[in-house]
Formats: structure tokens, sequence, C-alpha cells
């Protein structure tokens, strides 16, 4: 089947990923869906919240375009040997968001995205409506990890504690102990917050491919040099997001200045938005023919070189969906419940499931006592979870990161 997929002609790739991401009729005509609750918003952020700052917002914003995920992690496992400006150099010939292009710079998190694409496309749909309250989330994430003695400076990151004067509150950054070098946390949910209060949501988490768990709590892979492509920041006392521009601009070679982001939505690329409001806000952006799924396929099929199934799926695939016409409105409808898919088919292999979270919470509850002993659970557990979920190779999306 992953032959078959890797052969198959990029205009039926492309055809599909945007098909993949959209419900049925019936999904379009069920009720609007409510709010994420907190518990719910906790649930999405596990996995991310102890990120460093740069790359959490990197990844909440790459997340809004789920398409171009899916694009930019095959055409990095295409061209394996890019690297440095080499692999700039490149980028600058994609059409995808400014946040996915950056995501290629930490290839471990992109293939996590792409692999998990319900999960990413839930953590967009929760950023783009309730951007504070996910921020807020993730404070309250990183106030437990650090009650529980997981959540402390080491030579990998440095962990902060601030005042926000306007709300006299006090928020936890981490931040890059090099700002050139990122290094991407692994931990389990269950372990390092303490336990789980939610038993009806459960925490999702990811092992990376070949991940081995080190005595402690939270383990760091290879430091990745990423140079200016973190350009993102998290601003706290706002809740919202905000833009290096230096970093932007010598990474994307362009010249914006304007420091807060904005989603853009000419490159949802048929992926619906989850809710009325998001979809009034945004679908508008990115309105125009009904015929896109039509233009996907006529102008996927016009030949373009390339070099290898996977990179003509990805030049072709993105080309289309970056000049094909924006999907209409009833289009985006289709599509808005797709998130909610998510739920049933399970974002994260082997996790959304109640009894299964309370299982590895009572064994997470020992593992606090013995390290060696989480370690070695946790090391099956990354062969659990590390790999594709069913249909998430399939799916993902795009957008170029605006400004607000």
């Amino acid at each position: 089947m992953t032959a078959v997929w890797r052969r198959s002609p990029a205009w039926i790739l492309a055809a599909l990923l945007v098909l993949a991401l959209a419900p049925s009729e019936l999904a379009a005509q069920s009720e609007e869906p409510a709010p994420f609750k907190p518990e719910e918003l906790e649930q999405i952020v596990a996995p991310i919240a102890l990120y460093p700052d740069s790359l959490l917002a990197q990844v909440m914003m790459a997340s809004t375009y789920p398409l171009e995920i899916v694009q930019a992690d095959r055409w990095v496992k295409a061209n394996p040997g890019l690297e440095g400006k080499a692999l700039e150099d490149a980028l600058q010939q994609q059409p995808w968001d400014p946040s996915v292009k950056s995501m290629t710079a930490v290839p471990q998190v992109l293939t996590m995205m792409s692999e998990k694409l319900d999960w990413t496309q839930k953590l967009g749909d929760a950023f783009l409506a309730q951007e504070k309250d996910v921020m807020d989330a993730v404070q309250r994430l990183r106030a437990k990890a650090k009650a529980e003695g997981h959540l402390e400076s080491t030579k990998e990151q440095v962990v902060v504690e601030e005042q926000v004067p306007a709300t006299q509150t006090t928020v936890i950054k981490v931040e890059q102990a090099n700002p050139q070098v990122v290094y991407v946390p692994t931990y389990n949910p269950v372990v390092v917050y303490g336990a789980w209060p939610y038993p009806a949501y459960p925490p999702y988490y990811y092992y990376p491919p070949g991940y081995v768990a080190a005595a402690s709590f939270v383990s760091f892979g290879v430091g990745m040099a990423v140079g200016s492509a973190m350009w993102g920041n998290c601003n706290w006392g706002h809740g919202d997001v905000d833009v290096n521009v230096k970093h932007y601009n010598e990474f994307n070679r362009s010249n914006i200045d304007n420091s807060k982001w904005q989603h853009n939505a000419e490159h949802r690329k048929g992926v619906g938005y989850r809710d009325n409001a998001t979809q009034n806000r945004y679908g508008r952006q990115g309105a125009g023919s009904a015929q896109t799924r039509e233009q996907f396929r006529g102008r996927g099929d016009q030949g373009r070189g390339g070099t290898g199934g996977e990179r003509v799926a990805t030049r072709e695939g993105a080309g289309a969906g970056g000049r094909g016409a924006s999907p209409s409105t009833a289009d985006r409808s289709r599509a808005g419940g797709a998130a909610d898919r998510g739920r049933s088919s399970g974002a994260f292999e082997g996790m959304g499931n109640g009894a299964q979270t309370r299982h590895d919470s009572a064994r997470g509850n020992s593992s606090r006592q013995s390290a060696s002993s989480w370690g070695s659970r946790s090391g099956g557990g990354g062969s659990r979870s590390g790999g594709m979920s069913r249909g998430g190779g399939s799916r993902g999306g795009g957008g170029r990161g605006g400004r607000r």
C-alpha cells in the first residue's frame, strides 16, 4: 500500500489530501461544535506544552495549515541532504506558509505533525478559535510539571518565571539555552504533569521513532541548528504569538515590519474551519470557485517535472493547491467537521482511551518512584505510539504566515 501511495500520480495525491480532510454531508448538517473546554485544551497541548517558547509558537502557527504540513514532511523526506543555506534556498521555491517552512528545521516535530494529523488539525482549530485559552492551558500544564519537579533549567533550556504586571499573574517561560539551537523534549504526560485529572480527556503524547527513554522524566534529542527559522515567540502577557521581525526577514528573505502574526486562509486549500465564527473570520479570505477539487486534479496533471515519486507528489500537489482557487463556502462547510472525525479515529495511536490512560497513570505514579522502571515502560510506549496513525500520512494543510 505504501509503495502504491508513493507511486500514485500527484493529482490523485492532492485530491485525496483534500477529500480526506472533508467530512460527509451529514457532518456538515450537525450542530455547531461547542468551544473547547479547558480540560480538552490541556489534552491537546499536553505533548508540546514543555517545548521552548519559540518552537511552541512555530508549531501552533503551522498547525493551522495541515495540508502543507504533510506536503513539507514528504518533501523533507525526499530531500534528506538539504541543510543550512541549501535548505533555505530550496525552501524559497516552495509555496508553503513561512511557519510550515520553519518546521523543516525541526524534522522530528514536522514528522509528528504529519503522522498525527488529526491532532494537528485539532490544535490548529483550537489555536485559531481560542488562542488565549490555548496559551493559558500551556501555562497550567507548565505549572503542574514544575510543581512535580519535572520542569527546570538544563543545559538544553532555561526555565524562567516572570510576573505579568497587567494581570499580576506569574508565567513560566521556556527558552533555548542557545538561541541558534533547539532541543526537542520528549516526555510522558501522565508522568511529568502528575496524576492526570481528566479521565474523559486523556492526554495526547508522542515518542519519535527510535526513542529510548532515559532515567530522567524529560529527555532531549540531538540539538538542531535552527538559526533564524524559529522566528515566532509566545507573548504570555497578551496570550498570543508574536513575530521576531528580524529573524522572519532573514529566514524568509522578506521585508515585513509587523510583529503580529496573522493566519492566512489562502493556503487552507480546502480544509474547512471547525466552527462558524472561525469560518466567518477567515473563510472569506480564501473564498473562490466551487471547482477547487477539479483544479487540484487538473493542475496536478500538467506534467511538471520531479525526481522520485514523493518529490513529484509534493511539488505538484503543493503547486496545485497554492495556485488553485480556494473552495466555495459550501466546500468549506463540508470540510468544517474534520476535527470531529479525529476524535473517533484517534489522533495519536494508543491514546484517547480512558482506561488505557488510567492504566498509564497508575504506572506513572509508580514510575515517579522509580525512574528506571518508567524508562523501561516509556521505551515500550515509544514503539506503541511512534507509528503513523491510520490515514495520518495522507492529510495535511497550508498557508502563508501573514501579519496581524
